[in-house]
């Protein structure tokens, strides 16, 4: 099992969610987050003032899956998430220990589909 989180533009996330339903992720964690990468904030005028915004708004995504639907849904993510400009994110993925369903008990995968 691997768990896969995504930072990427808010604009984007209707897209990314509907690519990695698609692509087989049955749940997903969405977070509004802050941050910058290599951007490191921009320049904004509100009311004729010039000023330094240095976290960028962003959403971030948590999707647990099986070691089978890994590569599809980082493609996905990828793929939908992606504008060609400067900031359009990043995609992690690292190896999942265990996962629990609650309310079953059902334990690994089992505990990761519908």
């Amino acid at each position: 099992m691997k768990f896969i989180t995504a930072v990427f533009k808010p604009s984007r996330l209707d897209a990314v969610l509907d690519a990695v339903t698609a692509a087989g992720a049955s749940g997903v964690t969405v977070t509004e987050v802050r941050g910058y990468g290599r951007q490191q904030g921009k320049t904004e005028v509100y009311r004729g003032a010039e000023y330094e915004v240095k976290l960028l708004p962003k959403v971030k995504v948590e999707i647990a899956v099986p070691d089978s639907a890994v590569e599809r849904v980082v493609e996905a993510i990828s793929t939908s998430a992606n504008t060609q400009k400067i900031g359009d994110g990043k995609i992690f993925v690292v190896d999942l220990e265990q996962a629990l369903r609650i309310r079953t008990g059902e334990k690994d995968e089992s505990a990761l589909t519908n």
